[in-house]
């Protein structure tokens, strides 16, 4: 498995006051469904300014692994951050959903994901907000650079 996209977060993210929220836009995408995926995120503060991106290659597994793994990311790098609060923005109206409690977890290879994502919700103010793919371009340009990246390194 090739090595992950190096992060990118500025300082601007390390010296926000606590009762700041940040946006996080946050993707996921598989080139075939299982196929080669890549998760995404792409945080902004609340001057409109991206002040961090990530993406990580997955290996072969479905779209909706990818999305849920782009959530789990996402969070992950605001705890390393000490961000407590973010507002989160998918596509995915499925993992929005599912995250929310308004559809039922049925899938369990993506319950261990699930479970993951829903300790950090004692531990940080998190909403969840599904937005049509047209509002989730930066994101998604963090999905397939990554997987670009290593599909040209096969």
């Amino acid at each position: 498995m090739p090595p992950n996209v190096p992060s990118r977060f500025s300082d601007k993210i390390k010296h926000m006051n606590d009762d700041k929220r940040l946006k996080v836009y946050c993707d996921g995408g598989s080139r075939g469904n299982p196929g080669p995926a890549a998760s995404g995120v792409v945080f902004i503060n609340q001057e409109g300014v991206v002040v961090g991106e990530y993406s990580e290659y997955l290996g072969v597994t479905t779209n909706n692994q990818a999305e849920y793994r782009a959530v789990l990311l996402a969070l992950k790098k605001l705890e390393e951050q000490g961000v407590l609060a973010a507002d989160f923005y998918l596509d995915s109206e499925l993992v929005t959903k599912q995250i929310k409690g308004e559809y039922r977890m049925k899938n369990p290879d993506l319950r261990p994901i699930y479970e993951q994502i829903k300790l950090y919700e004692g531990k940080m103010q998190l909403s969840f907000t599904h937005v049509r793919r047209e509002y989730n371009k930066l994101a998604d340009a963090q999905v397939n650079k990554c997987l670009d990246q290593y599909s040209t390194k096969g």
